[in-house]
Protein backbone atom coordinates (compact mmCIF):
# COMPACT_ATOMS: atom_id res chain seq x y z
CA UNK A 1 0.00 0.00 0.00
CA UNK A 2 1.15 3.61 -1.06
CA UNK A 3 1.40 6.60 1.71
CA UNK A 4 0.57 9.48 -0.27
CA UNK A 5 1.08 12.99 1.81
CA UNK A 6 0.05 16.23 0.58
CA UNK A 7 2.42 19.09 1.64
CA UNK A 8 1.25 21.19 4.29
CA UNK A 9 2.81 24.80 2.96
CA UNK A 10 1.58 23.99 -0.69
CA UNK A 11 -2.12 25.59 -1.52
CA UNK A 12 -2.86 29.54 -1.83
CA UNK A 13 -1.05 32.42 -0.84
CA UNK A 14 -2.64 35.39 1.54
CA UNK A 15 -3.47 37.31 -1.55
CA UNK A 16 -5.65 34.49 -3.12
CA UNK A 17 -7.43 33.99 -0.59
CA UNK A 18 -8.31 37.30 0.25
CA UNK A 19 -9.36 37.45 -3.37
CA UNK A 20 -11.25 34.10 -3.00
CA UNK A 21 -12.96 35.03 0.41
CA UNK A 22 -13.84 38.71 -1.62
CA UNK A 23 -15.76 37.14 -3.74
CA UNK A 24 -17.35 34.44 -1.75
CA UNK A 25 -18.92 37.56 0.50
CA UNK A 26 -20.23 40.04 -2.49
CA UNK A 27 -21.85 36.54 -3.83
CA UNK A 28 -23.61 36.14 -0.90
CA UNK A 29 -25.41 39.23 -1.39
CA UNK A 30 -26.02 39.49 -5.33
CA UNK A 31 -26.75 36.62 -8.13
CA UNK A 32 -23.64 38.18 -10.36
CA UNK A 33 -20.14 39.47 -9.61
CA UNK A 34 -18.03 40.13 -12.49
CA UNK A 35 -14.37 39.52 -12.24
CA UNK A 36 -11.51 41.65 -14.31
CA UNK A 37 -9.62 37.94 -15.84
CA UNK A 38 -9.68 34.80 -13.88
CA UNK A 39 -9.31 35.75 -10.02
CA UNK A 40 -6.72 32.88 -9.79
CA UNK A 41 -4.67 30.24 -12.32
CA UNK A 42 -6.42 27.63 -11.94
CA UNK A 43 -9.47 26.70 -14.05
CA UNK A 44 -11.17 23.76 -12.04
CA UNK A 45 -11.65 26.96 -8.81
CA UNK A 46 -12.83 29.56 -11.36
CA UNK A 47 -15.47 26.77 -12.14
CA UNK A 48 -16.34 26.44 -8.77
CA UNK A 49 -17.06 30.05 -8.54
CA UNK A 50 -18.76 30.29 -11.93
CA UNK A 51 -21.41 28.35 -10.56
CA UNK A 52 -21.79 30.64 -7.45
CA UNK A 53 -22.64 33.19 -9.86
CA UNK A 54 -19.32 34.75 -10.93
CA UNK A 55 -18.49 36.24 -14.34
CA UNK A 56 -15.09 36.52 -15.42
CA UNK A 57 -14.44 38.89 -18.28
CA UNK A 58 -11.83 40.65 -20.15
CA UNK A 59 -11.26 43.87 -20.50
CA UNK A 60 -12.67 44.48 -23.54
CA UNK A 61 -15.57 43.50 -21.91
CA UNK A 62 -15.29 45.53 -19.05
CA UNK A 63 -14.89 48.62 -21.01
CA UNK A 64 -18.75 48.59 -22.25
CA UNK A 65 -19.81 48.04 -18.56
CA UNK A 66 -21.80 50.49 -17.02
CA UNK A 67 -23.50 50.34 -13.08
CA UNK A 68 -22.16 47.14 -12.58
CA UNK A 69 -20.13 45.48 -9.93
CA UNK A 70 -16.08 44.34 -10.41
CA UNK A 71 -14.05 42.27 -8.61
CA UNK A 72 -10.60 43.25 -9.05
CA UNK A 73 -8.16 39.91 -8.06
CA UNK A 74 -5.01 39.69 -6.63
CA UNK A 75 -3.02 40.68 -9.42
CA UNK A 76 -3.73 44.24 -9.34
CA UNK A 77 -4.69 46.37 -12.04
CA UNK A 78 -3.30 49.52 -13.33
CA UNK A 79 -4.80 53.24 -13.01
CA UNK A 80 -6.42 53.21 -16.27
CA UNK A 81 -8.43 50.59 -15.18
CA UNK A 82 -9.63 52.61 -12.13
CA UNK A 83 -10.55 55.77 -14.23
CA UNK A 84 -12.44 53.88 -16.62
CA UNK A 85 -14.58 52.40 -14.09
CA UNK A 86 -15.44 55.91 -12.58
CA UNK A 87 -16.36 57.08 -15.89
CA UNK A 88 -19.05 54.01 -16.37
CA UNK A 89 -20.57 53.92 -12.89
CA UNK A 90 -18.69 50.53 -12.14
CA UNK A 91 -18.44 49.66 -8.21
CA UNK A 92 -15.26 48.45 -7.77
CA UNK A 93 -14.48 45.17 -5.22
CA UNK A 94 -10.15 45.92 -4.88
CA UNK A 95 -8.92 42.68 -3.82
CA UNK A 96 -5.44 43.49 -4.74
CA UNK A 97 -2.67 41.48 -2.68
CA UNK A 98 -1.26 44.02 -0.15
CA UNK A 99 2.20 42.87 -1.23
CA UNK A 100 1.27 43.87 -5.07
CA UNK A 101 -0.60 47.32 -4.06
CA UNK A 102 2.37 48.37 -2.19
CA UNK A 103 5.17 47.82 -4.77
CA UNK A 104 2.50 49.30 -7.51
CA UNK A 105 2.62 52.77 -4.81
CA UNK A 106 6.47 52.85 -4.76
CA UNK A 107 6.98 52.26 -8.72
CA UNK A 108 4.88 55.25 -8.97
CA UNK A 109 6.42 57.05 -6.65
CA UNK A 110 9.79 56.71 -8.26
CA UNK A 111 8.14 57.21 -11.31
CA UNK A 112 6.72 60.60 -10.24
CA UNK A 113 10.32 61.99 -8.79
CA UNK A 114 12.37 60.68 -11.72
CA UNK A 115 10.03 61.42 -14.84
CA UNK A 116 12.05 64.62 -15.85
CA UNK A 117 15.49 63.13 -15.06
CA UNK A 118 17.72 60.82 -17.21
CA UNK A 119 16.13 57.39 -15.49
CA UNK A 120 15.02 54.20 -16.53
CA UNK A 121 12.65 52.26 -14.82
CA UNK A 122 12.88 48.43 -15.37
CA UNK A 123 10.54 45.19 -13.73
CA UNK A 124 11.62 41.93 -13.97
CA UNK A 125 8.95 39.78 -14.55
CA UNK A 126 6.94 38.03 -17.33
CA UNK A 127 5.86 40.49 -20.01
CA UNK A 128 2.26 40.57 -20.63
CA UNK A 129 1.26 38.73 -16.72
CA UNK A 130 -1.55 40.42 -15.43
CA UNK A 131 0.70 41.69 -12.25
CA UNK A 132 3.62 43.40 -14.66
CA UNK A 133 0.86 44.83 -16.75
CA UNK A 134 -0.41 46.61 -13.66
CA UNK A 135 2.92 47.42 -12.44
CA UNK A 136 3.91 48.97 -16.04
CA UNK A 137 0.86 51.41 -15.59
CA UNK A 138 2.11 53.01 -12.59
CA UNK A 139 4.61 54.47 -15.27
CA UNK A 140 2.49 55.46 -17.78
CA UNK A 141 3.89 52.38 -20.28
CA UNK A 142 7.43 53.26 -20.15
CA UNK A 143 8.99 50.79 -17.75
CA UNK A 144 11.18 48.14 -19.42
CA UNK A 145 10.29 44.38 -18.57
CA UNK A 146 13.12 42.46 -18.31
CA UNK A 147 12.56 38.21 -18.19
CA UNK A 148 15.89 37.14 -18.88
CA UNK A 149 19.89 38.43 -18.86
CA UNK A 150 19.80 38.59 -22.22
CA UNK A 151 16.85 41.55 -22.81
CA UNK A 152 19.33 43.91 -20.54
CA UNK A 153 21.02 44.66 -24.16
CA UNK A 154 17.46 47.07 -24.51
CA UNK A 155 19.03 48.97 -21.68
CA UNK A 156 21.04 52.27 -22.17
CA UNK A 157 23.78 51.42 -19.41
CA UNK A 158 24.81 55.04 -19.65
CA UNK A 159 21.48 56.35 -17.78
CA UNK A 160 20.41 55.61 -14.25
CA UNK A 161 18.24 52.16 -13.90
CA UNK A 162 16.13 51.75 -10.73
CA UNK A 163 14.97 47.95 -10.98
CA UNK A 164 12.22 46.34 -9.31
CA UNK A 165 10.49 42.75 -9.41
CA UNK A 166 7.58 41.30 -9.69
CA UNK A 167 6.43 39.77 -6.66
CA UNK A 168 6.32 35.90 -7.84
CA UNK A 169 9.51 35.97 -9.60
CA UNK A 170 12.53 33.70 -7.92
CA UNK A 171 15.01 35.49 -5.75
CA UNK A 172 18.05 33.43 -7.71
CA UNK A 173 16.89 35.09 -10.53
CA UNK A 174 16.54 38.24 -9.45
CA UNK A 175 19.83 38.58 -8.08
CA UNK A 176 21.44 37.26 -11.09
CA UNK A 177 19.63 40.24 -13.22
CA UNK A 178 20.87 42.48 -10.41
CA UNK A 179 24.67 40.95 -11.20
CA UNK A 180 24.37 41.29 -14.77
CA UNK A 181 23.19 44.99 -14.37
CA UNK A 182 26.55 45.59 -11.88
CA UNK A 183 28.80 44.42 -13.99
CA UNK A 184 28.19 46.70 -17.55
CA UNK A 185 26.94 49.81 -15.90
CA UNK A 186 29.08 52.99 -15.74
CA UNK A 187 30.80 53.58 -12.30
CA UNK A 188 29.28 57.38 -12.98
CA UNK A 189 25.52 56.08 -13.34
CA UNK A 190 23.11 55.46 -10.43
CA UNK A 191 22.13 51.85 -9.93
CA UNK A 192 19.20 51.14 -7.43
CA UNK A 193 17.44 48.21 -6.85
CA UNK A 194 14.51 46.93 -4.79
CA UNK A 195 13.69 43.44 -3.87
CA UNK A 196 10.00 43.43 -4.31
CA UNK A 197 9.52 39.55 -4.53
CA UNK A 198 6.69 38.04 -1.98
CA UNK A 199 8.49 36.41 0.65
CA UNK A 200 5.65 33.87 1.18
CA UNK A 201 6.17 32.49 -2.38
CA UNK A 202 9.85 32.83 -2.46
CA UNK A 203 9.79 30.67 1.17
CA UNK A 204 7.97 27.84 -0.49
CA UNK A 205 10.94 27.01 -2.70
CA UNK A 206 13.35 25.45 -0.02
CA UNK A 207 10.52 23.30 1.56
CA UNK A 208 9.03 22.46 -1.86
CA UNK A 209 12.67 21.03 -2.75
CA UNK A 210 12.98 19.10 0.65
CA UNK A 211 8.85 17.76 0.17
CA UNK A 212 10.18 16.51 -3.35
CA UNK A 213 13.20 14.65 -2.28
CA UNK A 214 11.14 12.86 0.67
CA UNK A 215 9.23 10.98 -1.32
CA UNK A 216 9.60 8.61 -4.35
CA UNK A 217 6.90 9.91 -6.38
CA UNK A 218 5.32 13.88 -6.76
CA UNK A 219 2.13 14.84 -8.27
CA UNK A 220 2.47 19.01 -8.62
CA UNK A 221 -0.64 20.26 -9.17
CA UNK A 222 -1.07 23.88 -11.22
CA UNK A 223 -3.37 25.81 -13.73
CA UNK A 224 -1.24 25.48 -17.19
CA UNK A 225 -1.22 29.46 -16.90
CA UNK A 226 0.34 29.59 -13.45
CA UNK A 227 3.55 31.33 -14.05
CA UNK A 228 4.55 30.45 -10.11
CA UNK A 229 3.81 27.29 -10.67
CA UNK A 230 5.99 26.36 -13.55
CA UNK A 231 8.79 27.89 -11.50
CA UNK A 232 7.82 25.70 -8.42
CA UNK A 233 7.36 22.38 -10.35
CA UNK A 234 11.13 23.03 -11.93
CA UNK A 235 12.52 23.34 -8.57
CA UNK A 236 10.27 19.86 -7.85
CA UNK A 237 11.72 18.59 -10.99
CA UNK A 238 15.58 19.26 -10.26
CA UNK A 239 15.13 17.29 -6.42
CA UNK A 240 13.05 14.67 -7.82
CA UNK A 241 13.10 13.80 -11.63
CA UNK A 242 9.44 11.78 -10.76
CA UNK A 243 7.84 14.88 -11.00
CA UNK A 244 4.66 14.65 -13.05
CA UNK A 245 2.58 18.11 -13.65
CA UNK A 246 -0.84 17.68 -13.83
CA UNK A 247 -4.28 20.03 -13.56
CA UNK A 248 -6.88 17.45 -12.67
CA UNK A 249 -7.30 14.26 -10.98
CA UNK A 250 -8.63 12.78 -14.16
CA UNK A 251 -5.09 13.46 -15.87
CA UNK A 252 -3.65 10.14 -13.58
CA UNK A 253 -5.15 7.50 -15.90
CA UNK A 254 -2.95 4.14 -14.35
CA UNK A 255 -1.62 2.44 -11.69
CA UNK A 256 2.49 3.73 -10.39
CA UNK A 257 4.75 0.73 -10.21
CA UNK A 258 5.36 -1.53 -7.55
CA UNK A 259 8.55 0.20 -6.16
CA UNK A 260 6.71 3.52 -5.35
CA UNK A 261 6.16 4.13 -1.83
CA UNK A 262 5.96 7.29 -0.97
CA UNK A 263 4.10 9.91 -2.69
CA UNK A 264 3.95 13.62 -2.11
CA UNK A 265 0.92 16.02 -3.61
CA UNK A 266 1.99 19.84 -3.96
CA UNK A 267 1.02 22.89 -6.05
CA UNK A 268 1.37 26.36 -6.75
CA UNK A 269 -0.11 29.62 -4.54
CA UNK A 270 -2.76 29.62 -7.00
CA UNK A 271 -3.67 25.66 -6.03
CA UNK A 272 -6.34 25.24 -3.88
CA UNK A 273 -6.34 22.39 -1.29
CA UNK A 274 -9.61 20.66 -1.87
CA UNK A 275 -8.51 19.82 -5.39
CA UNK A 276 -5.17 18.36 -3.85
CA UNK A 277 -7.13 16.63 -1.52
CA UNK A 278 -9.12 15.26 -4.27
CA UNK A 279 -6.19 13.81 -6.62
CA UNK A 280 -4.93 12.58 -3.15
CA UNK A 281 -8.05 10.58 -2.76
CA UNK A 282 -7.83 9.50 -6.99
CA UNK A 283 -4.01 8.51 -5.94
CA UNK A 284 -4.98 6.03 -3.53
CA UNK A 285 -8.03 4.93 -5.37
CA UNK A 286 -5.93 4.27 -8.64
CA UNK A 287 -3.33 2.13 -6.78
CA UNK A 288 -5.37 -0.22 -4.93
CA UNK A 289 -4.80 -3.32 -7.41
CA UNK A 290 -2.65 -3.00 -10.14
CA UNK A 291 1.29 -2.64 -9.87
CA UNK A 292 1.62 -1.34 -13.80
CA UNK A 293 1.91 2.30 -15.11
CA UNK A 294 1.04 4.32 -18.33
CA UNK A 295 0.70 7.45 -18.22
CA UNK A 296 1.33 10.83 -20.68
CA UNK A 297 3.63 13.51 -18.70
CA UNK A 298 2.71 16.52 -19.33
CA UNK A 299 5.85 19.43 -21.37
CA UNK A 300 5.30 22.85 -19.86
Amino acid sequence: MIEVEIDKDSGFCFGVVNAIQSAERELHASDVLYCLGDIVHNSLEVERLKSLGLRTIGHNEFSRLHNKKVLLRAHGEPPATYELAKINGITIVDATCPVVLRLQQKIHKCFRETQYENTQLVIYGEKGHAEVNGLVGQTKGTAIVIEKPEDLDRLDFTRNILLFSQTTKPLDGFRHIVEAIKERIGTEVKFEYFDTICRQVANRLPGIKIFASNHDWIYFVAGEKSSNGKMLFEECLKSNPNSVFISHPTEITAPLPASIRRVGVCGATSTPKWLMEEIAVHIKEINTFTPSIHFKRKTL
